[in-house]
């Protein structure tokens, strides 16, 4: 099974997905954890780092192809032998994340990034079994990260325009692909009910 837990910054992504894997593991499940772009692999930390942290201010398609090659050595080494061993694979974000960012929010077009991602990842990829996106208003998801200590990113930085339209684009995304908007403005513990809910029905 495979999982995509997807949102913005400060919406609680990495939290609740720590949860789901707690709650399979419980379960005698094998489980394989991934955070989009980065994860704890060092080679697709380091593409995360080039792009959030050198101050190099790179173009949005080379953002795009960057984040790309993140998502597939994560996917091949780790996402994947899990999932041909029948476990759980569970991440906070996937490329739904790059069509907000980078297709709504800076421009590139979303086909574009939808073709190059296809032809670089497997099907698979594209069809999570249960795909969440969580929700939080702007003002409480920057109170979370100030209070979790965490420094904006380069994207979370950008002018309010920029917000504007990544906020605009997850209904949108959540609309085309079929995924199910979780409002996550609540505890901790009633969010993730809401999601377990929505996972023992479908």
């Amino acid at each position: 099974m495979y999982i995509v837990i997807e949102g913005q910054d400060g919406t609680g992504k990495s939290t609740q997905a720590e949860l789901l894997k707690e709650y399979f593991i419980k379960q005698g499940k094998e489980v394989a954890l991934m955070e989009e772009p980065d994860g704890d692999l060092p080679q697709a930390h380091d593409l995360h780092d080039l792009i959030l942290s050198r101050g190099y201010h790179l173009e949005s398609l080379t953002n795009v192809l960057l984040f790309t090659a993140a998502r597939v050595e994560l996917w091949k080494k780790i996402a994947e032998p899990v999932l041909k061993n029948g476990g759980i694979v569970i991440s906070a974000r996937n490329y739904w994340s790059t069509l907000a960012y980078q297709g709504y929010g800076e421009g590139v077009s979303r086909n574009k990034i939808i073709r190059l991602t296809k032809e670089m990842l497997p099907e698979k990829y594209f069809k999570p079994d249960y795909g969440f996106i969580l929700t939080v208003p702007d003002q409480l998801r920057e109170e979370r990260q100030k209070i979790r200590g965490k420094a904006a990113e380069t994207f979370e930085m950008k002018k309010q325009d920029f917000q504007s339209k990544v906020n605009a684009a997850y209904p949108k995304i959540a609309q085309d692909f079929n995924l199910k908007m979780v409002d996550a403005s609540g505890s901790i513990e009633e969010v993730f009910k809401n999601i377990k809910d929505n996972l023992l029905v479908k």
